[in-house]
């Protein structure tokens, strides 16, 4: 006679809210679809127009081609979009691109372009200006890029900022990279400010809201929760200052995952809470794929850990305002 199945172990899930694409994510990914429908195939990107595998290969389904630098482009397209990532880009690839006469459209953030003006009013004041961020990560490149050489002090820790140096402590201004760990990043604010006294704070706050929405609803899931998955990719500043965030706010362990495929099931033990949450370039259906993989393995009850409600939106680029977007095309947009 067959053994009855075994009962699954109950689970809870605390899905966090927000979570996923923010309106950013979602602005570039649209004018790439808007693009591809107006200019038809090929559309050129530059750099990866968001920090996910899953949605770069969806978009060279439907015609984008990545490229890291301008003159991969070949001549014979040179009339085709090229269109810059939303982390921003410095201004000698604009340049660059009307040097060999490219139709470039750029899906920077305005969050992030912000920043750069930000920046680049600290210069016109007169201050040299501290970027607090991550060494090599395209926001970095792209907000330095904004001045000339030696305009931008990078500082990325507590010590970067206690052995910082100025030519002129009296004259300093900062602007921060969108993605970082609000704690982690007032703490290197508030040493500078210690060093520094005149030091000059950005008009508005650098941090993006998703950024900052995203850390907040995490934090408050992650007391009690024996496991806390985010969904994101391992190049992603956002998604890796999240799993910082869920381990320091009591989550027992914290790990950052692309597909479910990657979650190693025979360490996840003995689970009875997990949380989970996504990165700003991780789509929604990753986030229901993994939903569904611990439901084949657990009696799992999804509990909603939401926070605040996001209603931000940002219009694409004029050229393609016009430009119709099917259910089919949204749904993709949106990470569905």
């Amino acid at each position: 006679m067959a053994s009855p199945p075994a009962e699954k172990p109950p689970l809870t899930i605390r899905l966090c809210g927000p979570r996923g694409f923010c309106a950013g994510v979602d602005r570039a990914i649209q004018i790439v679809v808007l693009a591809l429908k107006e200019y038809g195939a090929p559309v050129y990107v530059r750099h990866e127009i968001v920090h996910n595998r899953f949605v770069v290969e969806g978009l060279e389904a439907k015609g984008a081609v990545f490229v890291e630098e301008l003159d991969e482009i070949p001549e014979a397209h040179r009339r085709q979009p090229v269109v810059f990532s939303a982390h921003g880009v410095p201004k000698s690839v604009p340049a660059d691109a009307d040097r060999r006469n490219l139709f470039y459209l750029d899906a920077t953030c305005p969050l992030v372009s912000k920043v750069h003006k930000q920046a680049m009013r600290h210069q016109r004041m007169g201050r040299h200006v501290i970027l607090i961020g991550h060494a090599g990560h395209p926001e970095v490149i792209g907000t330095m890029g904004q001045l000339p050489d030696g305009a931008v002090s990078l500082i990325e820790t507590i010590e970067d900022a206690d052995c910082y140096q100025p030519a002129d402590p009296d004259n300093l201004g900062f602007v921060t990279q969108t993605t970082l760990s609000v704690d982690d990043t007032a703490g290197v604010i508030r040493r500078l400010h210690e060093r520094f006294p005149n030091l000059t704070a950005p008009a508005a706050d650098s941090i993006c809201y998703a950024t900052t929405n995203r850390q907040e609803a995490v934090k408050q899931a992650a007391p009690g929760c024996d496991l806390f998955l985010i969904v994101g990719a391992p190049n992603s500043s956002n998604s890796k200052r999240l799993v910082e965030v869920a381990q320091r706010a009591g989550a027992t362990r914290s790990v950052l995952v692309q597909r479910a495929a990657e979650i190693d099931w025979e360490t996840v033990g003995a689970i009875r809470t997990v949380g989970l949450s996504a990165g700003a370039s991780a789509p929604e259906v990753i986030v229901d794929e993994i939903i569904e993989a611990f439901r084949a393995r657990f009696e799992a009850l999804v509990e909603l850990a939401d926070t605040v409600e996001e209603t931000e939106n940002f219009l694409v680029n004029r050229e393609l305002r016009h430009v119709p977007l099917t259910a089919a095309d949204m749904a993709f947009v949106n990470g569905e």
